[in-house]
């Protein structure tokens, strides 16, 4: 069985509609797949509709952004009773610091390139979190860059002059509030040392005390010495292990399917969320 269960549509920041991901899931042999976007549960609906027309399994799930000090980090959020108030409004206010943000980004660009909020729009769409990769959609439409890569690598990244930091809940606030919706978190690439600094493996402690189910161990960002590392902490913290994709479809080169989730490790997920895998 070929399960995937990290992905991205034009619900946040992807280039692949949630159906669009359901059917490349479908067309490259997947057997289950699961949609994270960034904050937000608004693909479901039609992911699940596209997933039961074609025949394969779909994990409901969300990316939850959030923070360690002042480390970036991720908790993929599966199976979580949508409606849960407390995680919506954690979310919705996430979203609402991600466009502040990316309005006062596009203001310090446009100092120096021809760049609008309008031009951003045009690019998100409507997604329903707005953020630095339509910021670099923008960039590249306007010739300004090559790709998206290269408007993180030399524009939107950490101490870029046009950064701008977001509000996001803490790491540890994050996982509760999962776990009270109902959800199974597991922590998206936490060895992804090449994007910057990395939540430090005491915290990932405290996260499991909170009720951190799995760490995402097979990731692209993650060379076969972080792989090693990840799981004898996920072993040390009687953890389960999952791999992904992270599919943002033309928006990164990460092909889906190209890391996988075992069966056994979805039979847990399901086993401890509110929710069910939507099953054709």
């Amino acid at each position: 069985m070929r399960i995937d269960l990290h992905t991205h549509s034009t619900a946040s920041d992807g280039t692949d509609s949630p159906a669009g991901v359901i059917g490349a899931a479908a067309q490259a042999g997947l057997d289950v797949v699961a949609l994270t976007d960034h904050d937000t549960t608004s693909g479901w609906v039609d992911a699940a509709a596209a997933a039961r027309r074609l025949g394969i399994a779909f994990v409901p799930g969300t990316e939850v952004s959030c923070r360690s000090g002042g480390v970036s980090a991720h908790v993929l959020s599966y199976l979580q009773d949508p409606a849960d108030p407390a995680l919506v409004a954690l979310t919705e206010r996430t979203r609402a610091a991600r466009v502040t943000r990316a309005q006062r980004i596009v203001e310090l660009l446009g100092s120096d390139y021809t760049l609008s909020w309008d031009d951003v729009l045009e690019q998100a769409e409507d997604a329903a979190t707005v953020g630095r990769p339509h910021i670099a959609d923008a960039l590249v439409a306007r010739g300004h860059v090559a790709d998206r890569s290269a408007a993180f690598d030399e524009l939107l990244r950490p101490g870029s002059p046009y950064y701008v930091p977001h509000y996001a809940p803490d790491v540890v606030e994050a996982v509760r509030a999962i776990r009270d919706a109902g959800g199974v978190p597991v922590f998206a690439h936490p060895g992804a040392d090449g994007r910057g600094r990395i939540v430090a493996d005491d915290v990932i402690a405290t996260m499991a005390g909170a009720g951190l189910a799995g760490l995402e161990v097979d990731h692209r960002d993650h060379d076969a010495a972080a792989r090693a590392r990840l799981r004898g902490l996920a072993q040390e913290l009687d953890l389960f292990t999952t791999g992904s994709s992270d599919y943002h479809g033309r928006g990164k080169v990460n092909v889906i399917g190209e890391n996988l989730t075992s069966p056994e490790v979805l039979a847990l997920i399901e086993a401890e969320g509110r929710m069910s895998v939507v099953r054709p």
